[in-house]
């Protein structure tokens, strides 16, 4: 089962779970964590070799992961706290799990918030994600995932975000780093999904401004949805959490406590 920490609040059955994104761990919530522990049951997940979480596979494997087994990995651990409805806070790749969880399991998940979400890739993502997959077996991981994070996340103000992201991500290996890179195989038909069919589920897009590849495909997704919210904040870039606590924390706790 994944690594996960529980942190209880006597004072409400409400209930947040948060999930990081490739390369990251439960610990790029910290600042979410002082905000919201008094207002909610917080449930922070590792995804499968992340963090503290092992590998669901064995050193000699090479299968990739699948949406269906990262979802069902997360299910698992509410399964095993007998949470019956939760909030699902997702960042970056995190946000593509949440709605899939949505997606598989209406009737667990109470609303999304997607931070950075992704719903397309642009010309240059796409190069990016051809150009990792072609160099992703002869390049040191950590390298390319740099790379990586400094075109997605390229000021000086998303500096932060970027140094803490490779500081997780050195905690991956080559090959776990390969098994979450053929995760994009069939990225492109799960996107085309979650852009195109509309979910009841109550749903909050928090995006920065300066998320230069991701934004304007999550400005015209949400223009078409008929039960999410858009909200862009000024000085930030793809890792929003990380570039602007405050304004995440606030907007994304009003938003939850509204559906109360």
């Amino acid at each position: 089962m994944l690594n996960f920490s529980v942190h209880n609040n006597e004072n409400t059955s409400k209930w947040v779970t948060f999930i990081h994104g490739a390369g990251g761990s439960s610990s790029i919530w910290f600042q979410q964590f002082r905000a919201f522990k008094n207002e909610f049951n917080i449930l922070l997940i590792d995804l499968s070799g992340h963090g503290k979480s092992e590998s669901r596979f064995d050193e000699n494997s090479k299968e990739g992961y699948t949406f269906e087994m990262i979802t069902g990995d997360i299910v698992e651990v509410l399964n095993s706290l007998s949470i019956k409805k939760s909030h699902f806070i997702g960042v970056s790749l995190g946000t593509i799990i949440v709605r899939d969880i949505a997606d598989r399991f209406p009737n667990l998940v109470e609303s999304l918030v997607l931070a950075g979400a992704i719903l397309k890739f642009n010309i240059q993502s796409n190069m990016l994600m051809i150009f990792g997959n072609f160099l992703r077996s002869i390049v040191p991981f950590l390298l390319l995932y740099k790379l990586e994070a400094f075109i997605i996340m390229p000021k000086k103000n998303h500096r932060e975000s970027r140094l803490l992201l490779v500081k997780e991500c050195k905690k991956l290996n080559q090959k776990e780093f390969i098994r979450w890179c053929k995760l994009t195989r069939g990225i492109k038909k799960v996107l085309k999904s979650q852009r195109q069919i509309d979910i009841k589920t109550p749903s909050l897009y928090v995006m920065g401004a300066e998320d230069h590849i991701f934004l304007p495909s999550v400005r015209k997704a949400v223009s078409s949805f008929t039960n999410a919210q858009l909200c862009v904040v000024e000085n930030s870039g793809h890792v929003v959490n990380i570039d602007q606590p405050k304004p995440f924390n606030d907007t994304v706790i009003k938003f939850l406590k509204s559906l109360d």
